[in-house]
């Protein structure tokens, strides 16, 4: 899909990842973007709630009037993996990159089960035993179109495997990095070919 052929995006759905928030450092630089360069774009980024089930929910609800063809979705860790759910569930051409996308979330947190806190706040939440099951049940089995995706993969990250990554993104535009790490704390040098995949530096009237 080329930006130059799609219609101009009018919604920017951001979703956080696992323990973050709308506070996360890379929600942060997409909102003051869009408040700065593209005003006219309606921008949501949730706090998303501990279940899986409820996310998708709460995002189904939220962007269910959206025109889907001029929406654009970015989405970080278990964020990518939720806006990959909800790609593979519209029928529509909504654009999306993921950022280092959680690919098997049901395996990585099945350690995480119990209490724990949020990055950005003293929030504390549990992370229950069922959570598990639920990302398990909504797991994609493949990409039904991958040119609708760009991921963004750190060969560095910390935290998930990029090679999985790679794999799951495979004939998806792709961004391989050397290095980097799970936050991408280095996500400028990225920013411009996001924006550009997405189609968000244009604005016609």
């Amino acid at each position: 899909m080329s930006a130059d052929d799609a219609l101009p995006v009018s919604h920017l759905l951001y979703l956080h990842g696992f323990r973050s928030s709308p506070q996360s450092a890379k929600a942060r630089q997409f909102r003051d973007w869009v408040q700065t360069h593209r005003p006219d774009i309606h921008w949501w980024c949730p706090q998303l709630p501990p279940s899986p089930r409820d996310a998708i929910d709460l995002l189904a609800r939220g962007t269910a009037r959206w025109p889907w063809a001029q929406t654009a979705v970015v989405g970080s860790s278990l964020g990518g993996f939720y806006a990959t759910v909800l790609a593979e569930r519209w029928a529509h051409a909504a654009r999306v990159a993921v950022l280092n996308p959680a690919v098997y979330p049901a395996r990585d947190l099945a350690d995480r089960i119990g209490e724990t806190t949020a990055w950005h706040s003293e929030e504390r939440f549990y992370f229950r035993p069922e959570y598990i099951a639920e990302l398990r049940d909504m797991t994609p089995p493949t990409l039904a179109h991958p040119a609708r995706y760009f991921a963004v993969i750190a060969k560095g990250d910390e935290v998930l495997d990029w090679r999985e990554m790679a794999a799951r993104y495979a004939g998806c535009p792709m961004q391989l990095l050397e290095g980097h790490d799970h936050a991408l704390s280095e996500f400028e040098a990225s920013f411009a070919a996001v924006r550009d995949f997405l189609g968000l530096d244009i604005h016609r009237s």
